[in-house]
Formats: C-alpha cells, structure tokens, sequence
C-alpha cells in the first residue's frame, strides 16, 4: 500500500506552484509575464533575483522531499526512482494550477540528488559550463539534461536509474521545444537581457 501511495503524494507534492504563488504575492501573473513559465527563470525576468532565489530552492526542494520520504518508507531503489518521475511530473503539469507547470529542471535536480547524487552534480557543472559561455538559460538546461542519463549510465549502471533519467531527459527537453525553435533562431534571451515587463495587479485587476 505503501509503495502505491508514495507516487501519488508525490505528484501531489510536485504540483505545488511555488513559482506562480509567490510572484502573485508580488503583484505579478507568471501566466502573462515574460515567458509565461511558472518556473524560477521567468520569476528572475519578472520579479527579480531574490524571489527567482527563493522559487529555486522551493522547486528542488520539493523533489529532494519527495524522494527522501521514498527512501525514508520504502527503501527500495526502484520507488525512488518512481517517485523521482513522479514530483517532477507534479512540477510539469500541477493539479493545483490548471496542469499548467514549469519544465522541471530544478525539481529533477533536487529529486535525482537523492537517487544518484554524483550525476547530478556532473549535470550541474555543464550547466554552468554552458551558462557561463552563451549565458542563456535554456542550453544550460538542454545539456544538462542530456548529461542526467549518461552520467547516471556511467557512475550507477542500474537499469532503474538509468531509464529514469532518460525519461526525465526527453520530457525536460520536450518541455523546452519553443525554447529550441528559439535557439535555432538566435532569438533566445541571455541572461542580463530585459524581458517582457511583468503585469502587476491593481485593486480593479481580474
């Protein structure tokens, strides 16, 4: 029964739209700011540093939680890679936001550090590897998706984890689609580079 409920509270857990809640508190709708992510990058165009920040945090977090209580309740290697799936499917299409989610990274991050820690921070070095060349958001996160699987390939071997983060590589890359027509066209943003101003609600805002 357990191992049945783990994936679910999962889910419930990565559905959880930090994103979205807090820029809202800060007066300003994700859903028609600057890319239209609720994720922490379209926070930082829109609401600044310190909140991007602090979306980040939330959204790893809440994947290290729900693979830590996997491990915490079950133990065995294959739930945690389930719930891993699972929290990040959560962030990507959230129950408590109309299934309108954000493309996963960070919340793969925070769930994948739990199951092989050592791929995650090889996908983090290219990350900033890739950011620090093009500063452009996207193809750090493009390249350090595809690193996820081959890393987990090389460092664990296990079948489970290796089909987990494949599965979570080609739905991260699936998520950043527009993000690649983008890059194919040089029009992807930088880092740096202003966006779309975000609306703030007024007293007579819907």
């Amino acid at each position: 029964m357990t191992v049945a409920i783990l994936p679910a509270m999962a889910y419930l857990l990565g559905s959880l739209p930090f994103g979205l809640w807090l820029a809202r508190s800060e007066g300003v709708d994700l859903r028609s700011a600057g890319s239209g992510n609720i994720g922490a990058t379209n926070v930082l165009r829109t609401t600044g540093r310190l909140l991007a920040a602090v979306v980040l945090l939330l959204d790893a977090g809440k994947g290290v939680v729900a693979v830590w209580l996997a491990r915490t309740l079950s133990g065995e290697p294959d739930v945690m890679v389930g719930c891993a799936l699972a929290v990040v499917v959560g962030h990507v299409w959230p129950i408590w936001a109309g299934f309108r989610g954000g493309k996963g990274v960070a919340t793969t991050a925070g769930a994948w550090s739990l199951v092989v820690p050592v791929a995650v921070v090889w996908s983090v070095v290219v990350f900033g590897s890739i950011l620090a060349m093009t500063r452009i958001v996207s193809a750090g996160s493009l390249a350090a998706a595809v690193a996820l699987p081959i890393a987990t390939a090389l460092f664990d071997g296990r079948l489970a984890p290796t089909v987990g983060a494949l599965v979570l590589a080609v739905l991260i890359t699936w998520r950043h689609r527009a993000n690649i027509a983008r890059l194919a066209s040089w029009t992807e943003p930088r880092v740096g580079t202003p966006g779309v101003k975000a609306r703030r609600r007024g007293p007579f805002s819907k």
